[in-house]
């Protein structure tokens, strides 16, 4: 996951989506950003302008949140060999080696290990769990390890100047959490969270049931999108991911999916998908999402009126939808009838071309799918 400020000078982000990489407008600053804990394999920051050793160790705290054990954070441009570049940086040296003095101190003092520093990057490893790290606040008195509180809560929630608990491991050499499968078993195998009970109503069986039945659903979108086999689609959202199932369907077809977990969801589930190698992020619907206009090709929305046609008005989320999709994009809805009538009538305003079709199991589901395509066109010049 690629995240960058929204700049309007050199719109980073929006040139990764229209590349067909993953990417978020966001921002290192006070809020966590919105993934769960333990959620990537590395993090890196290439001239990023992070003050890393500032705050505390604020940010690198954050980062250290978001990293799995034993998980890779490179750091690469300043201060980084700084002895050679300082002249074009046009800092002093004293200036430079006290800010890479301070990230390793940090780094240190957060149980980091220092793997290699070469050429023009540096690169440190989080420990696998946090057996010897508790017994280092003997000497490491700061930051301390966080009491209390949810680690993956993430959705406007303070960052915190203390290092985020791994969760408890019997051995030494036991990785915390869980081990994970590597690419591309890692999709299809039960993840630790699963198989450990955290979460609530989801078990291995379940799991197991939940992609069976993705595969069967996905199938049939092929033949109601054919477009969807052929090339046609790379940046797809699943605006009501659950546990992962869509995207472990559809990445046989050269697709990256954006899996969002609303925030209101009854279960937390966006950790699931980060453990089985997907990407996603936390996202409250009755709000703008965090991207550019027209990057999104195809948008998946699996109940997701339903959920939110109390909470707000369900136009200004079809009209995010719109901001965000791109000219004749797809959008495929699964919901009830009454929900999916009430959408046409609205999306019909949009100029947007839709076609409802039954269930998969046949016409007599009270579930529908609507498939909708933005169309193109442009208002009239004005005289």
């Amino acid at each position: 996951m690629s995240f960058a400020p929204r700049d309007t000078h050199e719109a980073q982000v929006q040139f990764a989506l229209e590349r067909g990489v993953p990417a978020m407008i966001g921002v290192m600053a006070s809020m966590r950003i919105p993934y769960p804990a333990r959620s990537f394999d590395m993090a890196h920051c290439s001239r990023c302008l992070i003050p890393w050793q500032a705050h505390e160790g604020l940010y690198l705290l954050e980062v250290d949140r978001v990293l799995r054990p034993g998980g890779f954070w490179i750091l690469s441009g300043p201060p980084i060999h700084w002895k050679k570049y300082y002249r074009g940086w046009e800092r002093t040296q004293e200036d430079l080696k006290q800010e890479q003095d301070a990230i390793e101190e940090v780094a240190a003092h957060i149980c980091w290990k220092k793997v290699i520093e070469k050429e023009d990057l540096s690169i440190w490893q989080k420990p696998i769990n946090h057996n010897e790290c508790i017994n280092s606040r003997k000497v490491y008195q700061t930051p301390h390890i966080c009491k209390n509180g949810n680690a993956d809560a993430a959705w406007y929630k303070k960052m915190e100047t203390c290092i985020t608990p791994l969760p408890e491991t019997s051995k030494d050499v036991d990785v915390a959490g869980g081990e994970l499968r590597k690419w591309p078993e890692r999709a299809f195998s039960v993840p630790p969270r699963i198989s450990m009970g955290t979460i609530p109503g989801v078990t291995a069986e379940k799991f197991e049931e939940d992609n069976k039945m993705w595969k069967e659903r996905v199938a049939y979108y092929k033949k109601l999108v054919p477009t969807l086999s052929r090339g046609g689609y790379r940046n797809v959202m699943d605006m009501n991911a659950n546990i992962g199932g869509f995207a472990a369907a559809i990445d046989k077809y050269q697709v990256w999916v954006m899996n969002v977990v609303p925030v209101n969801s009854d279960h937390d589930t966006l950790g699931v998908i980060y453990e089985r190698g997907f990407i996603g992020t936390y996202q409250d619907w009755c709000e703008a999402f965090s991207t550019y206009p027209r990057t999104y090709d195809f948008i998946h929305a699996d109940g997701i009126f339903s959920t939110y046609q109390e909470r707000c008005d369900i136009t200004y989320i079809l009209l995010e939808m719109d901001r965000i999709l791109r000219p004749e994009g797809t959008v495929l809805f699964r919901d009830t009838v009454e929900v999916l009538v009430k959408i046409q009538t609205l999306i019909r305003g949009m100029r947007w071309d839709s076609k409802m079709m039954d269930h998969e199991s046949g016409p007599f589901n009270p579930e529908k799918i609507l498939i909708a395509v933005k169309s193109y066109w442009t208002g009239q010049a004005t005289k």
